[in-house]
């Protein structure tokens, strides 16, 4: 699963679900022994992906297939939710190896090996039908992520929720009041009024988050910077305009030579005309956070009166 928001979003657009779905017990009584799909299941002519289930076709499936397998086998009350439901919405950013369903209060919670239960306090008042798919709503799965996972990666999860346009920043405020009193409530309350749909990968959330924890003004994510004839010409993963200072997350596209080289122009017609850049990496973010939230405070003190970068308009 990618770190990246726009490739989050892009899956739903990849899902076919072109594999049928079978129980056990139905090919059974259509005439197929147990040596038989034994045999097909060995030379990947059939998969079982699920005790009792199997995905008819060669080839790997896709999110739509497994879903489809497991709702054949699990309690006719549960609907896909939390991490799985988010992928099928277009913000999938926390990875999670096994499908993720809600049952209601009071039902019996399923025990399948490849299946995340949880039994819901809240009702099912409204349901969405993703691909023939029940799921539970796209704010009610983004409040219920922010409130399980860490504060950086639920921080994630409610900015790619935003930049999908699945779901609001109104409806986050309204979904996070009915889970008031629930386990992990007041950090998805916290986070709600920081989350944006400008930022473009998690590191970007996880770095936003790091500087507001270390009460640093928050900046302008994904600034853009134009030249004295108004064309834009940069764009930072964070910014602070007032005193030309630019943040940028270094991942792996950095590192070949081509964009090393841009990288370079880049930095040199910045600096030219006063803007200070800071660049980190992973390394900085989770391993030297303190470090990193120094260096840009440091940034931020007022710059000497002898300055005079060359005048340009940013936006």
């Amino acid at each position: 699963m990618s770190d990246l928001y726009d490739d989050a979003a892009a899956v739903p657009r990849l899902l076919q679900g072109r594999q049928s779905a079978r129980r056990y017990g139905e090919l059974r009584r259509q005439g197929i022994s147990r040596q038989r799909l034994s045999w097909a299941h060995r030379r990947g002519r059939l998969l079982r992906p699920f005790h009792n289930a199997y995905l008819l076709g060669s080839g790997g499936g896709d999110l739509i297939d497994t879903l489809n397998a497991a709702l054949l086998v699990l309690p006719p009350a549960a609907v896909i939710a939390r991490h799985t439901a988010a992928a099928l919405y277009g913000f999938g950013v926390v990875p999670a190896d096994s499908v993720h369903v809600a049952v209601p209060a009071g039902t019996p919670v399923p025990q399948r090996r490849g299946v995340v239960a949880h039994e819901s306090v809240l009702p099912f008042e409204e349901l969405i039908e993703v691909f023939g798919i029940p799921c539970l709503p796209p704010a009610r799965c983004a409040i219920e992520l922010a409130r399980q996972l860490s504060r950086p990666d639920a921080l994630a999860v409610l900015d790619a929720a935003l930049r999908s346009g699945t779901c609001g920043p109104e409806q986050l405020l309204v979904e996070v009041g009915r889970h008031d009193r629930l386990r992990g409530v007041c950090q998805a309350r916290e986070l709600v009024p920081l989350a944006t749909p400008l930022p473009e990968c998690r590191q970007e959330s996880h770095l936003r988050l790091l500087l507001h924890d270390g009460r640093l003004p928050a900046p302008q994510p994904q600034l853009a910077v134009v030249d004295e004839w108004g064309v834009k010409r940069h764009r930072f993963d964070l910014g602070y305009e007032d005193q030309r200072v630019g943040i940028e997350y270094d991942g792996s596209s950095h590192l070949d030579r081509a964009r090393m080289r841009h990288d370079r122009r880049r930095h040199n017609w910045l600096a030219a005309r006063g803007w200070r850049m800071r660049y980190f990496t992973d390394e900085d973010l989770y391993r030297w956070p303190e470090r990193l939230v120094h260096t840009v405070r440091s940034t931020l003190t007022p710059r000497s009166r002898s300055s005079s970068p060359i005048k340009d308009k940013f936006t």
